[in-house]
């Protein structure tokens, strides 16, 4: 699959999930989301550097490689 695909799929559904969990621990104010965005990002941080690597080589690969000065 697309590394740019899967990526934001996983991105989207660690924000889910985030959100979902904190929603039903009771965070229940207009902070819900700005809490489970900054969650989430440190969750996918940690578990997804595997498809972070794949899409930054995939992006330098698209774009000719790496150019050294």
């Amino acid at each position: 699959m697309h590394p740019v695909l899967v990526y934001t799929l996983s991105r989207i559904g660690l924000f889910a999930a985030a959100l979902a969990v904190l929603y039903l621990v009771g965070l229940r104010t207009y902070l819900l989301l700005a809490v489970a965005f900054l969650v989430s990002g440190v969750i996918s941080y940690v578990l997804l550097s595997k498809q972070r690597d794949a899409l930054s080589e995939r992006i330098t690969r698209k774009r000719g490689g790496v150019e050294e000065n």
